[in-house]
C-alpha cells in the first residue's frame, strides 16, 4: 500500500498523535533539512523525550539504531529502528528561538522552532508545558576532542534518506522545519525547505496527509 505522506511545511511546524507500536517514517525529502523532533506521552505532556536521560542509558552522543530513547521520567518512548542518513544527528543544541535570532543579528520576527512546536501541537489543541531539548535530526553538529562544537552543513546530504522510529507508548510527536538561514545547517545555500513523515503499523497507512 502507498504511504500517505505528511507534510512539514518548511520554517513551519507539524505534530501528531502516535500509538504505541506504530512507526514513524521521518524522511529527509531534499537531503538537507534539519528536522527538530521532539515526543510527549500522550497521557501526560509533562513526560517528554529527553536527550540528556537518553544519553545517560545509550552512551552516544547522537542515536543510533537500536538506541531506546527515554522519557524526562527514564522510560522508553521510542526506538530508534533504521537510519539511512548517514546518522548525522544532534542531542546538544536547543530549540531556535527570537532570542537566539537576536543574537545573530535579526532585529525583526523570524520563524523559529519554538513557536513552530507550540503552532503545531495547537492544531491537536494542546499546549506543551514547556520546550524540551529537541532530538535535532540530520543536524551536523561536528564536535572535537578538545570539546568544541561547530555549526555545518549536512556532509552527505541524501535526498529521500529516513530515519524510523518505533513508538513504545501512546504519544505526541511534534516536528519543526528549521527555518535557520544565517548558519548553515540546512545547506550551504541556507534556504529551509519541507520535509515529510509517516506513520504506519504493519503495511496499514494511518497517518493522513497534512
Amino acid at each position: 500500500m502507498t504511504e500517505s505522506l505528511i507534510e512539514i511545511p518548511a520554517r513551519r511546524g507539524k505534530a501528531a498523535f502516535v500509538a504505541a507500536g506504530q512507526i514513524v517514517t521521518v524522511i529527509n525529502t531534499h537531503g538537507e533539512q534539519v528536522v527538530d523532533t521532539w515526543a510527549f506521552n500522550r497521557a501526560d505532556l509533562g513526560e517528554f523525550m529527553s536527550n540528556e536521560h537518553t544519553r545517560a542509558h545509550s552512551l552516544h552522543l547522537a542515536p543510533k539504531p537500536g538506541d531506546v530513547l527515554r522519557t524526562n521520567k527514564r522510560r522508553p518512548i521510542l526506538t530508534l529502528t533504521e537510519d539511512t542518513s548517514g546518522g548525522i544527528h544532534d542531542t546538544l543544541i536547543a530549540a531556535c528561538d527570537r532570542y537566539r535570532y537576536a543574537f545573530l543579528g535579526v532585529e525583526d520576527y523570524h520563524d523559529n522552532c519554538t513557536d513552530n512546536l507550540f503552532a503545531g501541537m495547537r492544531e491537536l489543541g494542546l499546549v506543551p508545558a514547556e520546550v524540551p531539548s529537541p532530538l535535532n535530526l540530520f543536524m551536523n553538529i561536528p564536535w572535537t576532542a578538545e570539546g568544541t562544537l561547530g555549526f555545518a552543513a549536512p556532509p552527505r546530504p541524501v535526498p529521500g534518506s529516513y530515519v524510523r522510529l518505533r513508538a513504545e507508548m501512546d504519544l505526541v510527536i511534534a516536528f519543526s522545519a528549521c527555518p535557520q538561514d544565517i548558519l548553515p545547517i540546512n545547506g550551504k545555500a541556507g534556504k529551509p525547505v519541507e520535509a515529510h513523515f509517516t506513520i504506519t503499523e504493519g503495511q496499514t497507512t494511518v497517518g493522513a496527509t497534512a
